[in-house]
């Protein structure tokens, strides 16, 4: 054989367009009827509806992994249930997808609408390496969306484009959805936001977080599904797997630049619902109204788009619960180095070659605090609150200890660059970062020196946005917390400083206390029951008495609010009222963690404290037993 007549073959695979794959031939395939598109690669096939851009069938190796009901002829059964249908009736504008679904999908409510069906990629132009198909629903300042939250005439007005994606050899169907509000649109407002997959009843391990990973079949009915809830960025894999069948379906987060709320967003990611018999869920929620929630408002003139995603559904095999998550895990880093995606082909999508990288260093200045910055958050964020903001792109990253950052792939934009970090408290904000397309941004040295009212007396905690360190912090999930709490401290809680360990003395939550046997624990609702006041109170000693003329703040961080005020006592005086945010969001109720982090505190004139012991009192009121407040972190300052 003359193998010199092959070498200029080779050279030129080689030289096109600098890729091996230009010499070699995949088998994907799109085909299409009437009603849907199917792209399938041999490993996955994956089946869109024209209509609406719903997932109806999703078959990995040949069996089906959604819980889609099939009609007469073997096809998927396109026909949804009326709006109202749910069990309970809470969501009147739902209605009752069986399969993988956008909730705001290109039909709107109603099964009206003028969705567009076109090939976006086209295999056969790729040499079988890769297929997309889209389906865009025009609004026409009608009202989209029949998810949670939405009304039967829909809920916001925007075009709604929605793609998916297969590719050669990969078990993988990757999926985005692109908003689009033109400024001659009504103004209209997000109120939930979701991807969600109903998966077919052999799915029975149910893998979110390290500490919700159990075996979860239907027989298991927990009633209320808010103990699942997890940090979204600490978790870009989650799913679930069978048992039975060694098969694993999971939800892959290549990034966080298009989910809401930024790295401490409490969010769903699975369940089963309320009903025993309701399918296996995979929940990606990019806005939702939980745990203080996130918001999207457009207003009417204003020009707004956004890409949720590309995201990916994973399927994987062979092994066990354990196994299969870890892989995911895995798959997940391995997609986020391939972020953004090359192969994406939409004005919205900021390619590579748009997007910028900024770094810098943060020097914390502040004798009384941490030598290194532990658990460095640093994030670029919209000049909104970044922890409520759904409706821009948010870029955050985790620093070292020695306050150097670097975030990549930023899309150019104007920005406020954010960061906190265990062990101090505030956080560290600089306005007006213009980043730029295509390049690279060095903000250099930055000090960060966090405020401070006077010298610390005490501080009792962690400042690190969760009260994870407090006594009952283990029993966050646990419906009968507010219960263990009266349980716990029958005579409510004295903390003595220097002497009481945080850990076992102060409980992360500040609620009603638990008097009467009329209680009862309502799955979504909480606790049914009344409470008496509340008294929190704090020892220390002080080796003088203050000064004329100075000035006592008390500091609290709060990460979960669900009252309307906190009374305080010093020295068996009261004193006034410490400011809470009025805006509650639902932590108690719902059986969180962390909710909306804020920081707030009460001056009072230091002559009111005494040389020797003194006592500080927060009294929570009395009320419903759903009613208090999340602890972070509390510290006293004294300004003589």
């Amino acid at each position: 054989m003359n193998r010199s007549f092959f070498r200029p073959f080779a050279v030129l695979c080689l030289l096109t367009a600098g890729l091996l794959t230009a010499c070699t031939r995949g088998n994907v395939s799109l085909t299409e009827d009437d009603q849907t598109y199917t792209l399938d690669n041999g490993l996955v096939s994956a089946v869109v509806a024209k209509a609406s851009g719903d997932l109806v069938s999703l078959q990995y190796k040949g069996r089906e992994i959604l819980a889609t009901r099939m009609d007469a002829e073997g096809r998927p059964d396109l026909v949804l249930d009326p709006p109202g249908a749910n069990p309970h009736g809470l969501n009147p504008g739902m209605t009752d997808h069986q399969y993988g679904f956008w909730s705001h999908d290109a039909m709107g409510p109603r099964g009206t609408g003028d969705a567009v069906a076109t090939v976006t990629i086209n295999p056969a132009r790729n040499r079988r390496m890769r297929a997309e198909v889209s389906v865009k629903g025009y609004s026409k300042g009608r009202k989209m969306g029949t998810g949670p939250g939405a009304t039967q005439d829909g809920q916001f007005a925007s075009d709604i484009e929605i793609r998916y994606a297969v590719e050669e050899g990969s078990a993988k169907v990757y999926t985005y959805c692109i908003f689009t509000h033109p400024d001659n649109y009504p103004a209209s407002a997000i109120g939930e936001a979701r991807f969600c997959a109903k998966l077919a009843p052999m799915f029975d391990w149910m893998s979110v977080d390290k500490s919700v990973d159990f075996h979860y079949p239907k027989e298991h009915f927990a009633g209320d599904k808010y103990v699942y809830t997890a940090v979204q960025s600490a978790n870009p894999a989650f799913g679930w797997s069978s048992t039975t069948e060694d098969i694993g379906c999971f939800l892959l987060n290549p990034s966080m630049e298009y989910m809401s709320g930024g790295p401490t967003k409490v969010e769903f990611m699975g369940h089963r619902d309320t009903n025993e018999a309701a399918a296996p869920c995979i929940l990606n929620y990019w806005r939702s109204s939980h745990y203080g929630g996130a918001t999207v408002q457009v207003e009417q003139g204003e020009f707004w788009e956004k890409v949720i995603g590309p995201f990916v559904l994973y399927l994987n095999e062979g092994g066990d619960h354990e196994a299969l998550y870890a892989d995911a895990r895995a798959e997940a880093a391995r997609e986020a180095k391939k972020w953004p995606y090359a192969w994406v082909d939409s004005p919205a999508y900021a390619g590579k070659e748009e997007r910028s990288t900024v770094s810098g260093q943060l020097q914390l200045d502040d004798p009384a605090g941490p030598k290194q910055l532990k658990h460095l958050q640093v994030g670029l964020a919209a000049p909104d609150c970044w922890q409520r903001d759904a409706k821009h792109y948010q870029f955050w990253v985790t620093g070292s200890e020695n306050g150097s950052f670097t975030i990549p792939n930023v899309r150019p934009g104007s920005y406020v660059l954010y960061a906190f970090a265990d062990g101090v408290l505030g956080e560290f904000v600089r306005k007006d970062i213009e980043v730029p397309a295509g390049g690279k941004l060095d903000l250099g040295k930055m000090a960060w020196t966090p405020r401070r009212e006077g010298r610390q007396v005490f501080e009792i905690g962690i400042p690190n946005r969760n009260g994870s360190e407090f006594a009952l912090g283990g029993e966050f999930r646990n419906p009968e917390v507010v219960l263990l709490y009266a349980q716990s401290f029958p005579r409510d809680v004295t903390y003595t400083v220097g002497e009481s360990d945080y850990r076992f003395a102060w409980p992360y939550l500040h609620v009603p206390h638990q008097t009467g046997a009329d209680v009862k624990v309502l799955p979504f609702f909480g606790l049914k029951g009344e409470g008496r006041a509340t008294p929190y109170r704090i020892r220390f000693q002080l080796d003088k008495a203050p000064a004329a003329g100075s000035r006592a703040t008390l500091r609290l961080a709060i990460c979960g609010t669900a009252a309307p005020e906190l009374r305080l006592a010093v020295n068996s005086l009261y004193a006034g009222d410490v400011p809470l945010q009025q805006t509650h969001d639902g932590v108690i109720t719902r059986h969180g963690s962390q909710g909306i982090w804020y920081e707030t505190q009460f001056a009072f004139d230091g002559r009111k404290l005494r040389k020797g012991w003194n006592d500080l009192t927060l009294t929570l009121p009395p009320g419903s037993l759903n009613s208090g407040i999340l602890y972070d972190y509390l510290r006293l300052e004294l300004a003589e």
